[in-house]
């Protein structure tokens, strides 16, 4: 049987997870569907899986075991045919030494200092938090009022061969992170993370998996001036990397305080969770429209729309 339009291509597209979550946490399940509604068609493959480099584009979901195999991970990313977001937005967004480049950019970024391996650990006044500047899931981040302990901690990332971020603990982190996603650039929606570092000598509570600290999550309704933030996060990303907001398939923007004084926490354009479970139905579907919506639009770009394969 032939088919009735053999001259439309038909992209294989993978959302990538990792081997303990192949297909994610399950807040992502929508977006198959959504695709589909579009005419695109997509499967879940783990990220190191030798199926994902026969695909036509592989949009990175739920590969939150890279820091365990940073360099492999980096070198798959630019053997897949084409990636979302592109290999040099993952390469500079997996070091939060990104947040050094917003801050000169003019984003008004939580105060951050980093510390290579063999660098004295110089730590604020208060309490502290120690985390590794390559990371995930809040894997190795703690904090400490003890100093002691605080550098204890920090050397041990070194030893290991990380560079330590040190940053003074913010008490409006116990109002929680405002999480805002965007979608090509645009605003999408917004939720809220509650508080997941423990108390100062404790650590954080992981999935069963052991790939991310679990969260509460709760729906939010951001005041613009957080909005803005974001925005700026994305024009700052944008122009450091030689590219613009709209070429983001998705970013999310994790933001401290409130509309007196907003900070950045993170900007996330490797693999964020998008919070889809925190919105209502409709609002759902319209949002993973526009997801899939963007999905299209990078297919253009990439010359992998239905005509592209048309025979003359």
């Amino acid at each position: 049987m032939k088919l009735a339009r053999p001259d439309i291509f038909h992209p294989r597209i993978v959302l990538a997870g990792c081997p303990k979550l192949v297909r994610g946490d399950g807040d992502d399940d929508g977006l198959v569907a959504a695709l589909r509604e579009r005419g695109l068609h997509a499967r879940w493959l783990s990220w190191d899986d030798p199926a994902t480099l026969d695909s036509d584009l592989v949009i990175l979901r739920a590969t939150w075991d890279y820091i365990e195999r940073l360099q492999d991970f980096l070198d798959w990313t630019t053997r897949v045919p084409h990636l979302l977001n592109a290999p040099p937005v993952i390469t500079w967004n997996t070091d939060k030494r990104y947040l050094h480049d917003l801050a000169v950019a003019g984003v008004p970024v939580v105060e951050s200092e980093f510390f290579a391996p063999g660098e004295a650990v110089h730590l604020p006044g208060g309490e502290v938090v120690v985390k590794p500047a390559i990371g995930a899931g809040s894997v190795g981040a703690q904090r400490f009022t003890d100093h002691c302990a605080a550098r204890d901690h920090a050397a041990k990332l070194q030893e290991n061969g990380s560079t330590v971020l040190v940053q003074p603990y913010n008490p409006h982190v116990e109002a929680g992170e405002t999480a805002l996603v965007f979608l090509g650039g645009r605003p999408s929606h917004a939720f809220t993370k509650g508080p997941i570092l423990p108390a100062p000598g404790q650590r954080p509570v992981f999935d069963e998996s052991g790939t991310y600290a679990e969260e509460s999550l709760s729906t939010a309704d951001p005041d613009f001036a957080l909005w803005d933030v974001g925005h700026a996060a994305l024009a700052a990303a944008a122009a450091r990397l030689g590219t613009t907001p709209a070429d983001f398939l998705y970013a999310r923007v994790d933001i401290l305080g409130g509309h007196d004084d907003p900070q950045l926490l993170e900007l996330e354009l490797v693999e964020p969770s998008l919070g889809w479970r925190q919105l209502e139905p409709a609002a759902r579907t319209d949002a993973q429209r526009n997801f899939a919506l963007g999905v299209e639009s990078a297919l253009e770009r990439l010359d992998l729309g239905p005509l592209s394969h048309r025979r003359p």
